[in-house]
């Protein structure tokens, strides 16, 4: 039932962003504007999925654990290994622009669940600043340079005349028939995995930071590997950034909207720990991103080998194991500022080369 569904949501937002995109592209909108809106949705349309269906099921933690856990597993295993096939280049706007949103929106999720809960009101300001976001980066895009137009255009293309999507009532048909499979995908996808939670002795929780979120993550995985091994590197850096702050945006905003009056519970051990970790590994993104503007092989394996150690994490605390206490000593006493100082040191040292220009 959990690979039928993770199938289902896969095929579903392919379908939707295919339909959607071509409707948008023969209603005479730009490549590019369709590219930073419906094809950046449409690759967390299986978050959305799965968070709503969670709420609808009464399983909130699975909905908040999603998000939480598919921003982490988005920035340390995607880029991690996007980054091990080839280094990446960063864009100059990603770091002035879209790493700083995410880092505030990622402070604005921690803020709002102080209280222990997203209430629907929370919900609402969250998507009201997604629909802020997405009417900024539209008119922004208008300022884009003709070479940013063509890669997006290379991207997203219309369809051509005569083609069997070409036609209004086939692009409608598959943005139906892709929510449809969202839905069915997503409620396959949420009851798998509260079997699985429950086989397993972990919480409800543990699981949507983990299995669901890896699973929900799987359209940005394609994306940002096959956009690294045709050298598009900065297209698989932005998928990055663009889908995790639409997560917390757009994926937490609906859920709370749709979790009415009961708002969704914030778990004590996800406030203790996990939002902790989301934030620091998208402000883990600034000195990273800003050493020579390039994520270098070396830097995508920390990012693999912190997010392995994060799992881990979650693993022996599930299991209340006896070495936890050991791990987590380790973990904070020695790895965590050992990459710190290496980080800075990298950064240092960049800053006194020569400043190097990527197009």
């Amino acid at each position: 039932m959990f690979l039928a569904g993770l199938l289902a949501l896969i095929a579903g937002a392919e379908l939707l962003v295919r339909g959607a995109s071509r409707l948008a592209l023969s209603f005479g909108l730009s490549p590019l504007v369709v590219g930073l809106t419906i094809v950046a949705f449409g690759t967390s349309a299986p978050e959305v999925a799965v968070s709503l269906g969670a709420v609808l099921e009464g399983q909130t933690d699975i909905a908040l654990g999603n998000v939480v856990g598919s921003n982490i597993f988005n920035v340390l295993f995607i880029l991690g290994v996007s980054a091990l096939i080839t280094p990446l280049v960063v864009n100059i706007q990603l770091i002035r622009q879209e790493v700083p949103i995410l880092v505030g929106t990622s402070l604005l999720l921690l803020v709002l669940s102080l209280d222990g809960r997203i209430s629907a009101l929370d919900g609402a300001m969250l998507f009201g600043l997604l629909l802020a976001y997405t009417a900024f980066l539209v008119i922004q895009s208008r300022k884009e340079t003709q070479a940013a137009n063509d890669e997006y255009a290379a991207e997203v293309q219309p369809a051509a005349p005569g083609s069997w999507d070409s036609r209004l009532p086939v692009q409608l048909l598959l943005m139906a028939v892709g929510l449809t499979l969202l839905v069915l995908g997503a409620q396959w996808l949420v009851n798998a995995a509260v079997v699985f939670a429950k086989s397993l002795g972990v919480s409800d929780v543990v699981i949507g930071l983990t299995i669901v979120a890896a699973g929900t993550s799987m359209p940005e995985v394609a994306t940002s590997v096959m956009a690294a091994v045709k050298g598009e590197r900065d297209i698989a850096v932005g998928n990055v950034v663009g889908s995790s702050t639409f997560n917390i945006l757009g994926c937490l905003g609906l859920s709370g909207l749709a979790s009415g009056s009961l708002g969704l519970v914030v778990p004590e051990a996800v406030l203790n720990f996990d939002i902790w970790v989301m934030l620091a590994v998208a402000l883990a993104c600034i000195p990273v991103f800003m050493t020579g503007r390039e994520i270098a092989r070396w830097e995508g394996a920390v990012f693999l080998l912190y997010y392995v150690a994060y799992v881990a994490y979650l693993i022996l605390a599930a299991q209340q194991h006896d070495a936890l206490g050991a791990y987590s000593s380790i973990m904070m006493g020695f790895v965590v500022p050992l990459t710190v100082i290496t980080l800075v040191v990298a950064l240092l040292g960049r800053r006194t080369e020569q400043p190097r220009h990527h197009v």
